[in-house]
Formats: structure tokens, C-alpha cells, sequence
């Protein structure tokens, strides 16, 4: 009954909601897991009451899970139970009155200017030949300028960059569409990039392979670069440009390129906007990040702050 209930609520999520196949396997990997505890305590979610949802949640909790995962799996269980209401499976949600353990707040991890400079030499820099380098060089350019999601960034279609645009067309979460600018070293790597990625697929065509649709075509079943690739791709740009490879990952070019917009001075609004966040509350995050940082430029620059160091206390002041 559960394994129904399950499949149907995905194939639901999915044609209805339009949700990525990253959420619905996360959705899927979190029921089944759910699934798998109650049926060990002899209770399935068509029987189960809250205190068996909440004796799972402790047995999350025992296993040393992170709040953020138990917070995401009770998200799972009371979407599931609001599905099955809507179907009429259920008279009731047993979890609907469960609080969520909430998530440790956790500042995005960023990079300072001078190592995404850094970043963006070793793309230039580094490959097996000019064709990797200005595959890579477009890649981390456009994601700098933009701040879009590693996913968004591999699968875009080359129809949307042809023609030298200013603004950028980004199919988003949920099938929602966003515009962004792109800087003018963007632009010129998009367009460098195009021209190579054709004459490669001229010659591919020709020999009768089948055109691609995709800006950063690939051999792969996806028929693009994928998410994997380009995770592993930009570490070794960070060991080669000199950056911590440990702090870096494509999603720190999109906390850097949010971090560095409001640092400059950029609306809030409009950055939630680029980003493609359903809530400004999401982007809000990046307020904690420049807060921090301006606090710590103070405390290792300002001459004050110096004197309380080595003093050991605090300057004294004649008013």
C-alpha cells in the first residue's frame, strides 16, 4: 500500500509541480527510508499516528543525522500525508503537528574577490588545449556573472546564448524562467566558446553524429556536461589557481556572486530575483555573510581594534 502511495505522490510532485529529478529522488530516498522504519515497528503510513512519526524522527536523531536531514525528512513525510488527503486516503495528517527540528544556521561558504580572479586565471590557464580552456573559461565566467545553479548552468540550451545577448534566459527550479545580465567578460567567453563549440560539432555532424542542443554538449547520456563533472572540473581550477580546493564547489561561485553584488551595493530584491529564490528570505543569508565579513575587516584593520589586541584590553578614550 505504501509503495503506491509513494510512487503515485512522485509521479504527482512531477507532472503537476513540475519538481526536478534531484527532488523527487531526495523525496523518494527520504519516504523510503521513513518506510522502511515503520514497517520494522509493525505500523505503515496508512496506519501510522504521531507518535510513531516522532519515535522515527528520534531514531533519526539517534543516528547522529543533522538537523537540516531530519527537518527534510519530516518535510517529506508531512507532504506525503497531504497528498494522501487531498487522494482521500487519509482522513487525517499525523504529522501536521509535529514541530520541525529546525536547521543550525549555517553562513554559505564564499570567496574574497581576489581568489575568484584566481579561479578565473587557472580557467584560462589550465586544459589540455584551447578548446578545454575556453569550455572552462565560459563556464566559471557564466557562473560568476549570473550566480546560477550548477544544473541550470550545464543544460543550457545553445539557442539561448547565440547572437552575442546581454541578458541570459535560465530555466530554473519548478520550470520557473528568470533573465539575467551577463558582464562583458562573460559575453566574450560566451561567444569565444561558441565558436569553438561549433567547429567541434561541425566536424562531429559530418562524420553523422546527431546535433546537439546544448551549449556544453557532451557524449554522456544526458547529452550534457553533467553536475559531477563540473564539481570535479572546478577542484582541480582551485588547486591549480592556488584557492583551497576544500572551499570550493560551483555552488561557491553562487554565494560569491550573491556576496559580492550586495557587498557592492546591489538591492536584495534584485538579487533574490537573480538567483531564481521563491522567498527573499532565502537571499537574506547573504546579509549575515557581509556582516560578517565587514565585522572582521574592522577588527583586523581598524587601529583601535589593533590596540585592544595587543594591549589585551580595551584603548582607553579621553571623550
Amino acid at each position: 500500500m505504501t509503495s503506491r502511495w509513494i510512487s503515485t505522490f512522485l509521479e504527482a510532485q512531477a507532472a503537476e509541480l513540475g519538481a526536478a529529478r534531484n527532488t523527487l529522488l531526495a523525496y523518494g530516498r527520504d519516504l523510503k527510508d521513513a518506510q522502511h522504519w515503520l514497517t520494522g515497528k509493525g505500523v505503515d503510513f496508512d496506519g501510522a499516528a504521531q507518535s510513531d512519526i516522532e519515535g522515527y524522527l528520534i531514531h533519526c536523531d539517534a543516528q547522529g543525522l543533522a538537523k537540516s536531514t531530519r527537518a527534510r525528512r519530516l518535510s517529506a513525510i508531512k507532504q506525503l500525508y497531504r497528498f494522501a488527503f487531498e487522494e482521500g486516503w487519509r482522513a487525517d495528517n499525523p504529522a501536521i503537528q509535529i514541530a520541525s527540528p529546525g536547521q543550525d544556521k549555517r553562513l554559505p561558504k564564499t570567496l574574497d574577490e581576489a581568489e575568484v580572479d584566481r579561479l578565473l586565471a587557472a580557467a584560462r590557464a589550465f586544459g589540455r588545449g584551447v578548446h578545454d580552456r575556453l569550455r572552462d573559461t565560459c563556464l566559471m565566467e557564466l557562473l560568476y556573472a549570473t550566480g546560477m545553479r550548477v544544473s541550470e548552468l550545464v543544460s543550457l540550451p545553445v539557442s539561448s546564448a547565440r547572437g552575442d545577448p546581454q541578458m541570459l534566459l535560465i530555466l530554473g527550479k519548478g520550470g520557473k524562467e528568470r533573465m539575467v545580465p551577463l558582464s562583458p567578460p562573460a559575453r566574450d567567453a560566451l561567444a569565444a566558446w561558441i565558436t569553438a563549440r561549433d567547429e567541434v560539432q561541425a566536424a562531429a555532424e559530418a562524420k553523422g553524429a546527431a546535433a546537439s542542443r546544448f551549449l556544453f554538449p557532451s557524449r554522456g547520456v544526458a547529452g550534457h556536461l553533467t553536475r559531477h563533472w563540473f564539481y570535479a572540473r572546478i577542484k582541480s581550477l582551485a588547486a591549480f589557481g592556488d584557492v583551497a580546493p576544500d572551499k570550493v564547489t560551483p555552488h561557491t561561485l553562487r554565494h560569491a556572486f550573491a556576496t559580492h553584488l550586495l557587498a557592492g551595493g546591489a538591492d536584495l530584491r534584485a538579487i533574490q530575483t537573480m538567483l531564481g529564490h521563491a522567498d527573499v528570505a532565502t537571499t537574506e543569508i547573504y546579509t549575515h555573510v557581509v556582516d560578517e565579513r565587514l565585522t572582521q575587516l574592522v577588527l583586523d584593520h581598524h587601529p583601535l581594534a589593533q590596540g585592544s589586541d595587543k594591549s589585551g584590553g580595551t584603548p582607553s578614550s579621553d571623550g
